[in-house]
């Protein structure tokens, strides 16, 4: 049976840390943003290689446009620092949650980034 005294000390332990450089997460939190960069590079790539190509969503298309290349960077890494904070606050209290959370955003981004591989593919040798 597992003694109480432990469980609370593992309890205070994992609160406090945050504060000492060790998040909860942090592989989901990493492929995250992994999957993010990938998506801002081949944002640079697609609009870079072909005037063809657009921002897809409608918000970073108006960063683009507005501040250029830097501002959609901007934007997108604000968008991804908003999502981690929201996942790491949520797994405070529920790390599953956070976790999902996490996860479904890697893939979906990483589909988008395998789009914009094919989109980039189709372009540069026909298809």
């Amino acid at each position: 049976m597992p003694n109480p005294a432990e469980e609370k000390s593992a309890d205070q332990t994992s609160r406090r840390s945050i504060f000492r450089g060790h998040l909860p997460l942090e592989t989901e939190t990493a492929w995250f943003i992994l999957a993010n960069a990938g998506d801002v590079f081949m944002t640079y790539i697609l609009l870079s290689i072909s005037r063809q190509f657009v921002e897809g969503n409608p918000i970073a298309r108006y960063f683009l446009y507005s501040w250029g290349p830097k501002g959609l960077i901007y934007f997108k890494f604000c968008v991804v620092a908003f999502v981690v904070v929201v996942a790491q606050v949520i797994a405070r209290r529920k790390i599953v949650v956070a976790r999902r959370l996490l996860n479904f955003g890697t893939l979906f981004v990483g589909g988008v980034v395998a789009y914009s591989c094919w989109l980039y593919a189709r372009h540069m040798y026909g298809g």
